[in-house]
């Protein structure tokens, strides 16, 4: 993938996210809030992606402001199904 570290970084983040979704598919039997992280966590990699292709420098900047915004939603998913105990330290 090259020397982009926020783009590995996202990508790898990206997969935890959908290992995890499977985790709570199938262990856990939750379906909904899952879903919610799923898409918000793997949109993150995908926005920084598509920032490589942005078409100013003001554009570069809206879409990573954007992966920023699906980082913080996913940081409430992850949030919220910890508290509701789901998930745990380990």
């Amino acid at each position: 993938m090259g020397d982009n570290v926020i783009k590995n970084k996202s990508f790898n983040f990206a997969l935890r996210i959908v290992k995890l979704y499977q985790f709570l598919n199938q262990e856990k039997k939750e379906y909904v809030l899952s879903k919610q992280l799923l898409r918000s966590g793997t949109a993150i990699g995908a926005l920084v992606r598509e920032s490589e292709q942005a078409e100013s420098k003001l554009d570069f900047i809206h879409k990573l402001a954007i992966a920023q915004k699906e980082a913080n939603e996913t940081d409430y998913w992850l949030e919220l199904l910890f508290q509701s105990e789901y998930l745990n330290e380990t």
